[in-house]
């Protein structure tokens, strides 16, 4: 079978990224990020049931620089995912598919994600009296 006349496509340094191809990727990103997140949390389960001592490290992890940052992702991960998600339960019911409405959508999912992780945390932080 001769290749030589066979148009190849072009690969993704080509294309401009576009704020739809940016959000899809990012969708995927974070269901990957949600699931290893879920790890943090279950170690922590698995620690609470280990006795005082595991708890005590998986503590001094989760108030660590690194393990807050990782619950900072995690949240913001799940706003994320979980508002694109209902972006995409809109255009599974047929709302939402012109390049207007498109772009739209998709400007509130990140504007909502950035303010639903700050009010999460801020509130998270009011109800542990800031520590």
């Amino acid at each position: 079978m001769p290749t030589a006349n066979r148009p190849l496509s072009p690969h993704l340094q080509v294309y401009k990224p576009q704020l739809t191809s940016v959000l899809s990727i990012s969708h995927r990103a974070t269901g990957i990020a949600l699931s290893v997140g879920t790890l943090y949390l279950v170690w922590q389960l698995l620690a609470a049931a280990s006795g005082p001592d595991a708890y005590e490290i998986f503590q001094r992890f989760a108030g660590s620089w690194l393990g807050l940052l990782v619950l900072f992702g995690w949240s913001f991960s799940l706003f994320y995912h979980l508002l694109n998600g209902i972006r995409h339960l809109c255009w599974d019911a047929g709302y939402g598919f012109t390049l207007d409405a498109t772009y739209k959508s998709g400007r509130w999912v990140v504007i909502g994600t950035v303010v639903l992780t700050i009010v999460a945390w801020v509130a998270g932080l009011g109800a542990w009296g800031g520590k």
